[in-house]
């Protein structure tokens, strides 16, 4: 669903109509900023690179601000316009929206922060692999959910959400894992520990995803399928 089909250009307000292109615009570049820090956390990670990581866990705060501005711009609108139906459920997206893009943020710093961290330890390759095939899940989840988002695609919302029981089971199996080299080298405990911590990290920002998903679909359907199953999800936006 494009610019036109969210009814922006359907106002007697020109006004209201840049307004709320406005803050969906800055939606998809915040969107786009963590994107790139959670790339930029897991190529730190991955390397390693230490350099990168500092990056990664300082420039945090680019996030934060334009969650302050965006949210601050929705409150405005909520105030003066007082929107109803589609307007009033683009506003709430995009504020529910930019709450989990901010929280993708801190969690892509935490894997800045341990990628720093590690990038002297000497950890076992295979730790590494499993890492990055997860990692890879969740970009693509993730750069698919924001394309969702963008073009307010319910049937791709609903495609992407449910990627994420499959990093759900690879974060498992990733645990399951690192719990057997802890047993077997007690020694690496404090650096298998960190790994893990950035796979939860990454699992999270999963969940984060599969959440802006369930906004677009509230978006287009005016349903609220959030704590639904994928079956039920498909069935309520039928």
């Amino acid at each position: 669903m494009d610019a036109n089909k969210l009814h922006l250009n359907d106002h007697i307000s020109q006004q209201f109509n840049l307004e709320l292109e406005d803050i969906r615009n800055k939606a998809m570049v915040m969107g786009g900023l963590v994107e790139k820090q959670v790339s930029d956390g897991l190529r730190a990670l991955l390397e390693p690179n230490s350099e990168l990581g500092e990056e990664v866990s300082t420039t945090d705060y680019r996030v934060n601000s334009l969650e302050v501005e965006i949210d601050e711009e929705c409150t405005q609108i909520l105030a003066r316009r007082q929107p109803a139906a589609s307007d009033l459920r683009l506003v709430v997206t995009i504020i529910k929206t930019v709450t989990d893009l901010e929280r993708i943020g801190d969690e892509a710093e935490k894997i800045g922060r341990f990628a720093v961290s590690l990038a002297t330890a000497q950890l076992r390759p295979g730790y590494y692999a499993e890492l990055r095939h997860l990692g890879d899940h969740v970009k693509s989840m993730l750069h698919d959910a924001l394309d969702a988002f963008a073009r307010m695609d319910v049937d791709a919302a609903i495609a992407t959400a449910a990627q994420d029981l499959k990093i759900d089971d690879e974060f498992e199996s990733l645990s399951r894992l690192l719990i057997t080299h802890m047993m077997e080298d007690p020694r690496e405990v404090k650096n298998v520990l960190k790994v893990n911590w950035c796979a939860r990290s990454l699992e999270r920002i999963g969940d984060h995803a599969k959440n802006v998903c369930e906004y677009v679909i509230y978006m287009v359907k005016g349903k609220n399928v959030r704590h639904t199953s994928l079956d039920q999800m498909q069935e309520l936006t039928d």
